[in-house]
C-alpha cells in the first residue's frame, strides 16, 4: 500500500535533475507535493529545467553542483538542509553511461565513468548521512541500473560502477535499519532518456538512437516514487521482464546465460564492422 502522503512537504534534493529520469523524478516528486532541489553542473540546464517546472511555483529550486567535486556536493546538501530546515529525501541520481569493448577502454575512461557513477554517490551519502542521523530520518535513494544486478556484455565499465552503487546502497539499508531512516537502490533497464547518446565523458554523441523498447521516463518516476515509498532496497524498472532477468541470472537459469552470450557476440559482431558503443 503506497502512502499517498508520503512525499508531501518534504525537502527533496535530486543530482542529475536537468533530463532523463532525473528530471522525471524531480516533476513526479513535485505533482507530490514535495520541495525539490534540482541539481546538476549546468547553471543554464538547472534554470531551464526549474523553469519548465515553473507551475509549482518556489518548490522546484536549482542548485548547480557539479557532482565530481566533493566539496560542492558537501556544500550543496549542507546549504540545502540549512536553507530548507532538514533533509528528507537525497536522490543520488547524476550518472553516464558506458558501452565499450574492455580491450579498448584507456585508464582515463575508467577514471571519468568512476568519478561521475561512483564517488559521486559516496560524496552524496558521505554529506547526508550525519544531517539525516542528526535529524533522525531520511531516505537516501541511488540510482544504480540492470547492470548493477546483470551483468551485461561489453559493459564492464558500467557495470562495475553500477554494482558498486548496489552493494554500497544495500549494505547500508541494514547497517541503518534502527536509526530512522531508509536506503533504496533504482536499477532501470532501458529507459526513454539521452543517456543512450551520451558517453563515458558525459557528453552527447549522438550515434545511437533510444530502443524501440525503452520504457516511458514518467511513468518510470511513478514507479519508482512508489516503490520508495514502501521502503523497498532495490527497484527494477519496469519490474517486468527484468525482475525475472535477474532472479534467472541469480539462480543461473540456462536460458539467461545463453541471452547474455548471444548479447556479447551481437555485440562484438557490431563492433568489429565498425559500430560504437558508448
Amino acid at each position: 500500500m503506497v502512502d499517498s502522503d508520503y512525499y508531501t512537504g518534504k525537502v527533496c534534493l535530486v543530482t542529475g535533475a536537468n533530463s532523463g529520469i532525473g528530471y522525471a523524478i524531480s516533476e513526479e516528486l513535485l505533482k507530490r507535493g514535495a520541495i525539490v532541489y534540482m541539481a546538476g553542473r549546468s547553471r543554464e540546464k538547472v534554470a531551464a529545467a526549474t523553469g519548465q517546472l515553473s507551475a509549482y511555483g518556489d518548490r522546484a529550486r536549482p542548485l548547480v553542483v557539479d557532482v565530481t567535486k566533493q566539496e560542492q556536493v558537501q556544500k550543496g546538501i549542507e546549504d540545502t538542509a540549512a536553507e530548507a530546515g532538514r533533509l528528507d529525501f537525497l536522490f543520488n541520481n547524476a550518472g553516464v553511461g558506458g558501452t565499450i569493448p574492455f580491450e579498448v577502454a584507456t585508464l582515463e575512461d575508467w577514471k571519468a565513468i568512476i568519478d561521475t557513477n561512483i564517488w559521486s554517490v559516496v560524496y552524496g551519502v558521505h554529506a547526508a548521512v550525519p544531517i539525516m542521523l542528526k535529524q533522525g530520518f531520511g531516505h537516501v535513494v541511488n540510482t544504480s541500473s540492470i547492470a548493477g544486478i546483470v551483468p551485461p556484455p561489453f559493459q564492464a565499465l558500467y557495470s562495475l560502477t553500477k554494482y558498486g552503487v548496489t552493494g554500497l546502497t544495500e549494505s547500508l539499508k541494514y547497517e541503518y535499519v534502527d536509526k530512522g531512516f531508509y536506503f533504496s537502490t533504482i536499477c532501470p533497464a532501458n529507459i526513454a532518456t539521452p543517456i543512450f547518446n551520451k558517453g563515458i565523458d558525459g557528453q552527447a554523441h549522438g550515434d545511437l538512437k533510444i530502443p524501440d523498447d525503452a520504457y516511458p521516463a514518467d511513468k518510470a518516476a511513478a514507479l519508482i516514487l512508489d516503490r520508495v515509498a514502501e521502503h523497498r532496497g532495490i527497484i527494477v524498472v519496469p519490474e517486468e521482464p527484468y525482475t525475472d532477468l535477474w532472479k534467472g541470472y541469480i539462480l543461473g537459469a540456462p536460458e539467461v546465460e545463453e541471452r547474455l552470450q548471444q548479447m556479447a557476440r551481437e555485440r562484438r559482431e557490431a563492433f568489429e564492422k565498425g559500430g560504437t558503443y558508448f
